[in-house]
């Protein structure tokens, strides 16, 4: 037998070190050819490390949350008998013969649905079941409050959600196996003094998010402007709209017109569909709108990119946000679809308030946040009617936005969705 080293793949496109996110072996396991060993993080996507050999894991060498480089040793196999390695995109691979070297296959990176030559490694599903090795249980308050309820353990249940995560049907396999006794807990548990401290590491995706929010804020001089806009007119020629055409083109809800109005008011303010590099100086301007499309997932945060809003009428846009959304939540999304935006749009649909201060994606210059659409009496000709209104929060670059630029922008927004027929002719 012999002892097999695997080292941390170059992954591509420049990529100098990626962060160990999840084990899916532990030290003494039996490992199979092509066997997922672990998840590393880049800036971009979660990708899968493979096995290139058979054999029994002798030990790990890095650590869940740690930043790991390129060329870094991180997992040592003893390779079983009659089993071959293959050098897959910078692994360390067991003694071959000249004949074996010269056979040797490189297969593709794959991030998605995109491939690139660059080793033998593959995009991670989100539906891995193997927790961090040592991690706590992981479940969402609606779950841990029901397990309390029920007084049930959660470290004695199975998760098989993403990652490992406990879910509602878990406990309720857990239950019926005589985990629990059914119930609520005692009245005078409900009020009883709790003392458990839960110690989450911020890694993966969570780690990422709060990298880049750290850095927004601390490099972007933000300022938020908000305006109120009257969307009862166009409430009405959605839904218009949706009874003639949804059937056969789909139903329109609110972004579609919101990111016409944005693309259209671009024309005559290109300053803030910009990118601007502090360290250079320098601002780049774009003529095309790639508009991110900020979008909660199970993970945390992320923001697929529209490309080429400027192009895209109403339907095709509502299409591309379906699109885009359902792959972002699934894991599918690639790089591609993860990067180049040029502005971004963030909404939390009926969450999303009355106002908020939303935070630029940097190095973008400006973001712009809907919030909830609230039906008020308001006065039209002395009178008092009803009306669908609805807030719209913005966030600039001051270093690069004037405020009366961002008032003008938005103001421009506010006459095309008050008057949305100027979005169908225009």
């Amino acid at each position: 037998m012999s002892i097999q080293t695997i080292k941390m793949p170059d992954i591509g496109e420049g990529i100098a070190e990626v962060e160990l996110v999840a084990w899916h072996v532990q030290v003494g396991d039996t490992v199979a050819e092509d066997q997922i060993l672990a998840d590393v993080m880049t800036d971009k996507a979660t990708v899968e490390i493979p096995s290139h050999v058979a054999g029994v894991v002798l030990s790990l060498d890095a650590a869940v949350g740690q930043v790991v480089a390129v060329g870094t040793e991180i997992i040592h196999i003893e390779v079983l008998v009659g089993s071959t390695s293959v050098d897959h995109g910078g692994l360390k691979s067991a003694p071959q013969s000249p004949a074996d070297q010269s056979a040797t296959a490189v297969s593709g990176l794959v991030v998605g649905s995109t491939s690139v030559d660059q080793g033998r490694l593959k995009s991670a599903p989100q539906n891995s079941n193997s927790p961090p090795q040592g991690s706590k249980p992981v479940a969402a308050p609606a779950v841990r409050r029901r397990a309390w309820e029920l007084g049930i353990d959660l470290a004695s249940v199975r998760g098989t959600g993403p990652a490992g995560r406990i879910t509602q049907a878990d406990l309720d396999a857990h239950a019926q196996h005589g985990g629990a006794s059914p119930g609520k807990a005692p009245a005078d548990q409900r009020y009883a003094q709790r003392t458990a401290e839960e110690v989450i590491p911020v890694i993966g995706l969570r780690r990422k998010i709060a990298q880049k929010m750290q850095e927004a804020k601390r490099r972007i001089p933000h300022f938020t402007y908000i305006e109120e806009i009257d969307v009862t007119e166009l409430e009405g020629l959605r839904a218009r709209l949706n009874i003639q055409y949804g059937a056969t083109r789909g139903k329109l809800t609110l972004l579609p017109f919101l990111i016409r109005a944005i693309v259209l008011a671009v024309r005559d303010h290109p300053e803030v569909n910009a990118r601007y590099d502090d360290e250079a100086a320098v601002v780049t301007r774009f003529a095309a709108v790639h508009l991110g499309l900020a979008t909660q997932t199970s993970g945390g945060l992320m923001v697929p990119v529209i490309q080429h809003a400027e192009t895209l009428d109403l339907w095709a846009c509502a299409a591309e946000i379906l699109r885009l959304a359902e792959a972002a939540r699934n894991g599918k999304a690639t790089r591609e679809e993860l990067s180049g935006s040029t502005l971004t749009l963030t909404s939390l649909g009926p969450l999303a308030g009355i106002a908020h201060t939303p935070v630029i994606n940097h190095p973008e210059v400006a973001i712009i946040g809907p919030n909830r659409i609230v039906e008020r009496p308001m006065l039209r000709g002395g009178l008092v009617v009803a009306r669908k209104m609805m807030n719209v929060s913005s966030s600039f670059d001051h270093r690069v936005v004037d405020g009366m630029n961002a008032a003008e922008f938005i103001q421009q927004i506010r006459g095309y969705l008050e008057c949305p027929g100027t979005l169908l002719v225009t």
